[in-house]
């Protein structure tokens, strides 16, 4: 529980949204002989069974009370992961108004049905899964009770670490267009340039693995950012967030004040007389623009000089 208040605490000070937690009996979710994932065995014991790993990682609910203590005084919501429906009944009873459905659940059927029934927003991760499974979920969730528009679709790929030719960040643009949902990204990959990426593409949604240290023991940790990789990560996303913009292209606040220095205008090339007429070799166009466009080109040229003009002076009609 000490490492778990720590994590916390950098979470809160990295500056991330919520910190999510896992809720499970190993009872209640594996067989006693399953076999750990290959990134499991290579970070953990190999000869301990994935039960008796989960085992020690369990949390109560006492201790989970703790976290959300913990939570609420740093500032950041608690969040967790439920793998079945009791689960989802303790997060409730717990006071937690929105769900995380993990990729390994995404095909199962009855713990679909019960978070539907909720109406909560949901975060649906999709790890291992195809379009047409994401879909068949999708489906179920609406038919249980909880709409499309309260469901965010998370990209993933559930190898620690994902290497990055099996990232593929464009099929969360084909679930978006494909379902019509709001889409995000849970990331396993090392670094923080792919879910800046997706953030970029259009994730709503970051979720992503971090640790005290990487050197510490279990499963993730080594696929995990380290604090001060998580605080450049998330901060790198609230400036592509606040770069993404709303899309209407139009000179900024920022830049308005440029558009008479830089741009240009219709002067004279050299000396005009009045009456003389504007042509190529008379006239040009320079710095500021605070005259005539150079866009009115067409219109400026044949005619006569309304006066003299000394080279450099802005045309005037």
């Amino acid at each position: 529980m000490a490492l778990a208040y720590q994590l916390i605490d950098a979470a809160a000070e990295a500056g991330a949204d919520m910190v999510k937690f896992q809720t499970f009996v190993a009872d209640r979710l594996v067989v006693k002989h399953a076999r750990k994932a290959d990134y499991q065995m290579m970070a953990t014991d190999a000869a301990e069974s994935q039960y008796d790993m989960l085992r020690r990682l369990e949390l109560t609910r006492e201790k989970h009370q703790d976290l959300i203590a913990r939570c609420q005084s740093r500032g950041i919501q608690f969040f967790s992961t439920a793998f079945d429906t009791e689960g989802l009944d303790l997060l409730v009873g717990l006071g937690l108004e929105r769900f995380k459905i993990p990729s390994g659940e995404i095909t199962n059927l009855p713990y679909l049905r019960h978070v539907g029934r909720f109406g909560y927003p949901i975060l649906l991760s999709t790890g291992m899964a195809t379009l047409e499974e994401i879909g068949t979920s999708l489906e179920v969730i609406e038919q249980a009770g909880t709409g499309r528009a309260q469901v965010t679709v998370l990209h993933c790929n559930t190898e620690y670490p994902t290497p990055m030719a099996d990232v593929n960040l464009r099929a969360m643009i084909s679930i978006r267009e494909a379902l019509g949902v709001a889409v995000g990204y849970s990331d396993h990959t090392q670094g923080i340039e792919i879910p800046i990426a997706a953030v970029a593409l259009g994730a709503s949604v970051i979720e992503k693995h971090f640790t005290l240290d990487r050197s510490l023991p279990g499963p993730d940790h080594r696929a995990s950012l380290e604090p001060g990789e998580l605080k450049a990560m998330i901060s790198a996303i609230r400036n592509i967030e606040s770069a993404l913009g709303d899309g209407v292209k139009r000179p900024s606040g920022s830049e308005a004040k440029n558009i008479p220095i830089a741009r240009k205008s219709l002067v004279a090339s050299r000396h005009i007389q009045i009456g003389e007429r504007f042509s190529a070799n008379n006239v040009t166009a320079k710095r500021p623009g605070t005259g005539l466009s150079p866009m009115c080109w067409d219109q400026v040229l044949g005619r006569q000089a309304p006066r003299s003009f000394e080279p450099d002076e802005m045309i005037e009609l």
